[in-house]
């Protein structure tokens, strides 16, 4: 299990990070969102003791502090890729694998099912420098993660990557998080961290804004916006009724109400049926980018 106590950096008068506290057991995938610059690579490079945290500021793993033994287990892919481009992809995983503490037989023996895993177009024998952008980004995420790292941390893994390769990767992380490790990984896309978190964290100029199961989170909103199908209202009279803020129609159809609060649903359930039937009538807490833009923008709710 990785804990990570009161983590506080600053930069001369920038605080990077102030209080940062949050727990990965295993098997478990976390979300780090947040705008650029608020923070999340100086937590990471914490995390690796690229940083010294101040103050009584702590990172844990199996309640010990992060030390040279523990690199062996850690999987870290950083913001800035980084590859030795005359190097075959062979050579790449195989030099990646070694500092890992893997056995060079063990990395062979691997090394198909990873690009098979990843659908790397190309040999293990090609140079890294003939292959694209997208496949030389598979290459170094299974130097990554090809030793199956206990605690796995990805800075901006989704960036770069078309849906059926980000589809890709969210495989091999579920893969990872089946056998035991614990994820962290930082995205601007909500849909990836709704997608396959268990649990997510949001820093805002460096300070916690929202930390929990994406489901604990989204609830704490309320559920304030509700989907109508059918009937015969109209937008003008949906935007009029009691406790409704906002009416937006819907491509597909029907409108998207926003309430002034959650008990204004019950309320309107009874004026919009009317004793009849309305075939959908589904009230939810805003989505995972709403909460984010919210929080972004500095308003709540």
């Amino acid at each position: 299990m990785l804990e990570v106590k009161n983590l506080h950096k600053s930069f001369g008068d920038l605080v990077a990070v102030d209080d940062v506290s949050f727990t990965i057991e295993p098997g478990q995938i976390m979300g780090l969102i947040g705008q650029n610059g608020s923070g999340k690579t100086t937590i990471f490079r914490m995390i690796l003791d690229f940083l010294t945290p101040e103050g009584n500021g702590q990172v844990l793993w199996k309640g010990q502090s992060m030390n040279k033994q523990v690199y062996n287990v850690v999987g870290y892919l950083p913001e800035e890729r980084g590859l030795y481009d005359k190097m075959t992809i062979e050579d790449q995983i195989i030099y990646f694998a070694l500092l890992r503490g893997m056995k060079r037989s063990e990395i062979i023996d691997r090394i198909d099912d990873w690009m098979q895993r990843f659908q790397v177009k190309g040999s293990r024998k090609d140079k890294v420098k003939t292959l694209s952008k997208g496949n030389q980004q598979k290459v170094q995420l299974i130097a990554t993660l090809i030793h199956e790292p206990e605690l796995i941390i990805l800075d901006e893994p989704f960036s770069g990557l078309d849906p059926v390769n980000a589809d890709l990767l969210k495989d091999g992380i579920r893969y990872l998080s089946q056998k035991g490790s614990s994820i962290i990984f930082s995205s601007h896309n909500m849909s990836n961290v709704e997608e396959i978190c268990d649990k997510l964290l949001m820093i805002h100029n460096g300070e916690q804004r929202l930390y929990g199961t994406l489901k604990e989170v989204r609830e704490s909103y309320g559920r304030i916006k509700l989907y109508i199908e059918g009937g015969t209202w109209t937008q003008d009279q949906l935007a009029n009724l009691d406790g409704v803020t906002e009416v937006k129609p819907l491509s597909q159809g029907g409108y998207l109400l926003h309430l002034a609060n959650p008990e204004v649903g019950a309320n309107l359930y009874e004026t919009l049926t009317q004793g009849r039937y309305l075939p959908v009538f589904n009230q939810q807490p805003p989505t995972l980018e709403e909460i984010f833009k919210m929080e972004a923008g500095g308003h709540h709710g």
